[in-house]
């Protein structure tokens, strides 16, 4: 059966999908990793190290899937993870995605370097949404994304720390998103995007696809995806310290969350600068090739700050399995990038929606299958020892 057929179950499905709609400049941007990418495989392929026990004749009749991040109760123990761009994969795919999420009730977290701004996901959702800080050199324009979060109603900011330079990722490198293409390849990319119309139609000509939303004021001179990844590059702060988050603490009052921790070390230092939660996360394989997994990373940080933080991970979680696995080895909540921007790039709001749908399914079922009603019953009893385990 072909793509265009597919009807979609599995995260894997939207992603055939998503390739077949997307230009392979921004498949390759939303897919790949860094260097030899074997940080991103192992995110997915250590999850299988991992076992559940299967319990029988347990009353599992009902299963409550829910959880309280934060204070905030929440369908289930999925935060859907700031994706920088995700507008260019839909028209407004931004709000899109704040929407789905708003339906499944989930968290959606806005990326600094998203296409629509604090204040249009604001105007088309509800329920309060999170955001996603980059430190720039100019600390005033930080204060002002700040002030702008605070005025739309939002009380939680992820404020990602493993983006001190951008990693080689070569997959953008080879497609241009540097810049420096040949003529020839520069037109091999134009054909490219040519040959996929119904993104051309939904997004190049009715989606402003270059107004980088939060951003639009500081970086208007960037007309195109090369510009805007230059000024990322000049712009980003490869000097923050953890003294910078002392002092996005105190501009801050809100609930704040470090994202991109791997060590335990780190982990108790960012509890000492006064946040409340943390993301156990290696930025989706896109930074340190050779970095652990992040599943692998879970439990030593567990061990370190489980008393001290709410802890959440990212990193590989393409399935309800892979959520239940993750907080029986010690997170509140997984968060999932990939497995949304490939629905929305595949099939918009309707295709996150049916993603997470499939996933709260997924981990009822895994639930009820392990002997359990509820995630709060959930420990590291379930699991059985590691099966090859990895690092």
């Amino acid at each position: 059966m072909g793509t265009l057929q597919l009807a979609p179950a599995t995260v894997s499905d939207y992603r055939r999908l998503a390739e077949s709609r997307l230009p392979r400049q921004l498949f390759d941007y939303i897919d790949g990793g860094a260097v030899d990418e074997r940080t991103l495989a192992a995110n997915r392929d250590d999850f299988a190290h991992f076992h559940l026990r299967q319990r029988v004749l347990r009353d599992v009749s009902g299963v409550d899937t829910g959880v309280v991040l934060f204070g905030t109760r929440a369908a289930m123990p999925v935060v859907l993870a700031p994706v920088g761009l995700a507008g260019l994969m839909r028209r407004r795919g931004e709000v899109q995605a704040a929407r789905a999420a708003e339906a499944a009730g989930v968290p959606f977290c806005l990326s600094t370097v998203g296409l629509c701004s604090l204040e249009e996901v604001r105007a088309a959702t509800k329920a309060p949404f999170w955001f996603q800080l980059y430190m720039m050199r100019d600390r005033g324009y930080v204060r002002e994304l700040l002030q702008r979060a605070r005025s739309v109603g939002v009380d939680t900011l992820v404020f990602t720390v493993d983006l001190a330079v951008v990693g080689s990722r070569y997959r953008d490198t080879r497609n241009g998103m540097g810049g420096g293409l040949s003529a020839g390849a520069r037109l091999r990319s134009a054909l490219n995007f040519a040959a996929h119309p119904l993104w051309l139609l939904d997004v190049a000509l009715g989606g402003r696809p270059l107004v980088f939303g939060n951003l639009a004021s500081y970086v208007a001179s960037a007309k195109n995806i090369q510009q805007f990844r230059s000024w990322i590059d000049s712009q980003f702060d490869p000097s923050v310290t953890w003294k910078d988050i002392e002092w996005l603490r105190r501009e801050w009052p809100g609930t704040l969350i470090i994202k991109g921790i791997l060590e335990p070390e780190d982990a108790r230092a960012a509890a000492d600068a006064g946040a409340q939660g943390i993301v156990v996360s290696n930025h989706g394989g896109r930074q340190l090739d050779s970095a652990p997994s992040s599943v692998s990373a879970l439990p030593r940080v567990v061990e370190a700050v489980t008393d001290r933080l709410e802890i959440l991970m990212d990193g590989g979680v393409h399935t309800g399995p892979d959520v239940v696995k993750a907080v029986a080895l010690g997170a509140r909540a997984v968060m999932i990038g990939r497995a949304w921007i490939y629905a929305l790039a595949a099939r918009g709001e309707a295709g996150v929606r049916h993603m997470l749908s499939q996933m709260q399914r997924e981990v009822t079922v895994t639930l009820a299958l392990t002997g359990l009603t509820s995630t709060r019953s959930v420990g590291p009893d379930i699991l059985l020892p590691r099966a090859n385990a990895g690092p």
